[in-house]
């Protein structure tokens, strides 16, 4: 199982390139890489990264170039032709790496195309989700029809749903993600216990 690091994203709300804002000394992306790493389940990360970021983000890491420049469904779509992946976003320094075996646990189990949390209001969780290579098939589909919602192509597919309501609450700081400066206070806040 790898475990694909969405970073193409520009940064725009956050005023810069935000994975490589320095965060307890090192940039948000090697935080979100080194919750990956605890997690038993994942045997290798590469990062996604969009072409004009691509050479900023080698030092981090196995990185592989998105072309497609669609947004995440093109970031998931570029990383499943490596294999089955854990995918998740490059800013998201709280990952709780036990959930993240817990998802790839119930994807293999329960063998689905992909394996995603849902709430109970039915939002989904799709860069916290698991992929199976053959999913790309779909993702093409879209992909080529411009359809670039990746909930809609998860809702479209035979998709296995964790209900996150039945998760320890705690597990839920996994989804916490950096958009806004402001975002750095909540992790401030917690940076002494995690990171």
């Amino acid at each position: 199982m790898i475990a694909a690091v969405l970073a193409g994203g520009s940064g725009r709300r956050f005023g810069g390139d935000k994975l490589l804002f320095r965060i307890s000394g090192k940039p948000l992306i090697l935080h979100t890489i080194g919750r990956l790493e605890k997690a038993d389940s994942i045997d290798e990360i590469v990062i996604v990264a969009s072409p004009e970021n691509a050479e900023k983000l080698r030092p981090f890491g196995n990185v592989v170039v998105d072309e497609l420049l669609v947004g995440p469904i093109g970031g998931l779509y570029t990383a499943l032709s490596r294999g089955d992946a854990f995918v998740v976003a490059g800013d998201m320094p709280l990952l709780v790496p036990e959930f993240v075996d817990f998802i790839v646990e119930r994807f293999y189990s329960e063998k689905k195309p992909v394996c995603v949390p849902r709430w109970g209001n039915g939002y989904l969780e799709p860069l916290h989700a698991t992929y199976s290579s053959e999913f790309r098939e779909l993702l093409e589909e879209k992909i080529r029809a411009g359809q670039y919602s990746l909930n809609r192509a998860i809702r479209g597919s035979d998709a296995c749903y964790i209900e996150i309501e039945s998760l320890p609450a705690d597990w839920r700081e996994s989804f916490f993600n950096v958009n806004t400066r402001k975002d750095l206070e909540r992790i401030r806040g917690v940076r002494e216990r995690v990171l």
